[in-house]
């Protein structure tokens, strides 16, 4: 890696990150569905009342762990987005932030994440955030460039969080929060292959190993999206055959159908305009999802 020259880190040392700047090294977009995902598991957790003090708490402790580890991550791989179009402007690379403070803002914003989970919530819920963390930075992040099964891998930290709510609300690892884990573990494929059939000319400039790079056709990239959706529909469903709700199971069907048809013609057509829909859906599939377990609990 190369040093900094004495004029190089003055710059950096005059630099001042704005509001706008600390934001998107959290990744925002993110952080936002995790805290939906930390309700999902919550709600799971919580047959009956919902203690809104400790979803609060658990929920904020979660995304500052995310946004933490967001950082982290604008860290370690600041050299490679700086490489591609869609992250070249990101603070790092862009000039805006320097890497010594964007290390020292995500140190700080995990351990403020951690340290208000435990209080708040349990023990079990502030170690799934460390547990998070580590996958996230130790294994996700420097797998994206020796393995195309990195997308896989990188589902779990980005599942864990869903289970935490789950273990806030009920201080236990149960059923019903492995099913939500697994429900977001499923969910999260066809959300990062669209993706990554979007931008995989910027990825291979990158040096990333994603399935899309070397998939000339599209087939295996739109496939492993479609294989993981049908998954998904599977198991959305067993909290019905676990807890039988009319209401759930019709909202559940009609939601997974909607994502279903778009997976569907991603595979079928495997252009950028399919992939980005597919994209797009999979953003307002999660809230929707939601929605379906507070139905479920409710009815």
């Amino acid at each position: 890696m190369a040093v900094a020259s004495p004029d190089e880190s003055a710059v950096v040392g005059q630099l001042r990150p704005t509001a706008a700047d600390l934001l998107s090294l959290t990744k925002p977009e993110i952080s936002f569905l995790v805290a939906i995902s930390v309700v999902a598991g919550f709600v799971s957790g919580s047959p009956e009342a919902v203690n809104w003090l400790t979803l609060l708490g658990t929920v904020a402790g979660t995304v500052l762990a995310s946004g933490g580890a967001g950082a982290l991550n604008h860290y370690l791989e600041r050299e490679h987005d700086a490489t591609m179009r869609r992250t070249a402007s990101r603070p790092i690379p862009g000039g805006r932030v320097s890497p010594r403070f964007a290390k020292r803002f995500g140190l700080l914003l995990c351990a403020a994440g951690v340290g208000l989970l435990c209080p708040v919530s349990n023990w079990l819920t502030a170690a799934l955030a460390i547990g998070t963390i580590a996958t996230y930075l130790a294994a996700y992040t420097p797998l994206k460039r020796l393995t195309v099964h990195n997308t896989i891998v990188g589902t779990i930290p980005g599942a864990l969080p869903a289970l935490g709510g789950y273990t806030a609300a009920t201080g236990t690892l149960g059923l019903a929060g492995w099913i939500v884990f697994a429900a977001l573990v499923l969910w999260q494929l066809p959300h990062f292959y669209s993706l990554a059939w979007m931008y995989r000319k910027d990825y291979g400039r990158g040096g990333f190993a994603m399935l899309s790079v070397d998939d000339a056709t599209g087939k295996r990239t739109a496939g492993a999206a479609l294989a993981a959706t049908l998954g998904l529909c599977v198991v959305t469903l067993l909290p019905y055959f676990l807890a039988p709700s009319l209401v759930y199971l019709i909202a559940i069907t009609a939601v997974n159908a909607w994502l279903l048809a778009s997976a569907v013609r991603f595979y079928r057509d495997r252009t950028h305009t399919s992939a980005r829909s597919l994209l797009k859906t999979t953003v307002k599939y999660i809230p929707l999802y939601v929605v379906a377990v507070i139905l479920h609990q409710s009815f």
